[in-house]
């Protein structure tokens, strides 16, 4: 499983076998069982995570309501952006949504790899790149979509969460209510079944 993080890696540049056992030298697993919270809003994050098996979802708390904005599966990187880099207390909050197996990361881990191949750091930068452009492609479908269309791009590039996630939690994702989910999905079904024929008189 810890060969993952080395082959994600080597989709953005290639390694050498050196290279990828540096990576894995330097990897720390953990595995949390599910509602294990790994990020609570106030606090500042100091800990990146690439899940390995498993699911973890972000989520705002408005009005005394929780609102997710964001679910992690294999082969993503979570962590909260803005507040690591700044060090500043994060807004939301990161839960295991899964019993979920990941990598930690932290910036002295990082900085150790740095030293030994500095051209770990502009691998690095392509892949912050990425998570960047991943979330701000999200917070655009937030803008831009209705909920029946981020739905139904949920249900076409993820089709997995709908399966992994909580009627009332994907509802908060695309931002209805739990019944307003249960009648796009309905809407949608009916789209899709065929036309009965018409019985000759």
């Amino acid at each position: 499983m810890k060969h993952k993080l080395v082959d994600y890696f080597r989709r953005i540049s290639p390694l050498s076998d050196e290279e990828a056992q540096a990576i894995l030298d330097s990897m720390v697993v953990k595995t949390c069982p599910k509602g294990t919270h790994l990020l609570m809003a106030g606090q500042v994050c100091t800990e990146a995570y690439f899940v390995l098996q498993g699911c973890v979802r972000q989520y705002y708390v408005v009005d005394g309501e929780e609102r997710s904005n964001g679910f992690f599966t294999e082969d993503e990187w979570v962590l909260s952006i803005h507040s690591m880099m700044n060090q500043t207390p994060a807004e939301h909050f990161l839960v295991c949504a899964e019993d979920t197996t990941m990598v930690v990361g932290t910036e002295q881990r990082e900085a150790g790899l740095y030293r030994r191949f500095p051209r770990f750091e502009s691998i690095s930068r392509r892949v912050m790149q990425k998570v960047l452009a991943e979330q701000q492609e999200r917070f655009a479908s937030y803008l831009t979509d209705t909920p029946e269309q981020r739905y139904l791009k949920l249900s076409k590039t993820r089709p997995d969460i709908l399966q992994r996630i909580p009627q009332y939690q994907l509802a908060s994702y695309i931002g209805v209510k739990p019944e307003s989910l249960s009648r796009i999905r309905k809407r949608i079904a009916t789209r899709g079944k065929p036309a009965t024929p018409r019985r000759k008189a």
